[in-house]
């Protein structure tokens, strides 16, 4: 197993030898986001801006306008707001073709405390116009949407977490944008998690059958465009939506989903994630319980509903 992060770097390797218009704008990442394979091979394509992001995204949008693909990456917690102004302004106002990426999200950035936790993105980078969001669970998933970047025009917004990753797809699986993926059939209540959520979604679910309690478990990994679909599918075959996140419920996944409900299928959606409160420095694992964001905390979440 590897982390999503590693996975993204691989492919972005892999883009770059099958297309010349692809670079990489760094702001100091390299280990972290796995550029060493691109820089040894492709060094006239990876423009280091250092702690800069601002700058890194400023000189992305001009790469965009000459025709070229860049992928611009940082912690989430900068991409999403340091350079925010940027990321409106320069590439989305102009429509260009830049790839942005969030690493460390959510209380997965642990340690570094709650100014690196990035609990907000979501609900920032959804909202502006013409950005697609996407939350990949796994890494061959997180390889396959960074190709699905690659190869289709205009600005993404991609986040994932800092740590390894449970591989719940084959490789040669596919994702379009606005999709998402079944991963527990059930008729009791539906689940919808992206990120690291969706492993823990799938744990609780397999405890619960154990119980004979089946609930429906779906990765929801394109946040914008949502899938409405799989909403509409929850809404008809079970009681209720769940909803969860790395992330605040105002805003992220969880406002998606009661967006779409609201405007189509009116739905009880329940949601978990951080109740609009900042993190912690701490692991990962240790902060996951303490916010109540585990695989037995959802189980015991999903028990309480059904009650």
């Amino acid at each position: 197993m590897i982390a999503n992060r590693v996975a993204y770097g691989n492919m972005v390797h892999k883009l770059a030898m099958e297309d010349e218009r692809i670079t990489v704008v760094d702001s100091d990442c390299i280990n972290v986001l796995n550029y060493g394979e691109f820089i040894k091979d492709f060094p006239d394509r990876f423009f280091e801006c250092g702690i800069a992001e601002q700058n890194m995204v400023s000189i992305a949008a001009g790469l965009a306008s000459c025709g070229m693909i860049p992928f611009v990456a940082s912690f989430a917690v900068f991409t999403s707001m340091r350079a925010l102004d940027q990321v409106r302004n320069m590439i989305c106002y102009n429509g260009y073709s830049v790839k942005i990426v969030g690493t460390h999200a959510g209380l997965e950035t642990g340690f570094d405390g709650a100014t690196h936790q990035a609990i907000e993105d979501m609900a920032i980078m959804r909202a502006i116009p013409g950005l697609r969001v996407l939350a990949p669970s796994t890494p061959n998933m997180t390889a396959k949407l960074t190709r699905l970047m690659a190869e289709t025009d205009g600005p993404f917004y991609m986040i994932f977490g800092r740590e390894i990753n449970q591989e719940y797809y084959p490789e040669n699986m596919e994702f379009t944008l606005g999709g998402s993926r079944l991963l527990r059939d059930g008729d009791r209540l539906t689940v919808m998690a992206c990120g690291r959520m969706v492993d823990f979604a799938v744990r609780a679910a397999d405890q619960l059958i154990k119980e004979g309690i089946r609930v429906r478990v779906v990765d929801m990994y394109s946040i914008k465009p949502i899938d409405g679909k799989a909403i509409e599918a929850a809404v008809s075959d079970t009681a209720c939506i769940l909803t969860v996140e790395d992330h605040n419920t105002i805003g992220g996944l969880g406002g998606a989903v009661s967006e779409y409900v609201t405007e189509h299928c009116p739905c009880k959606v329940l949601k978990m994630g951080m109740r609009d409160e900042f993190g912690r420095s701490g692991s990962s694992a240790d902060l996951f319980e303490m916010y109540g964001l585990t695989a037995d905390s959802i189980a015991a979440r999903i028990r309480e509903l059904l009650e």
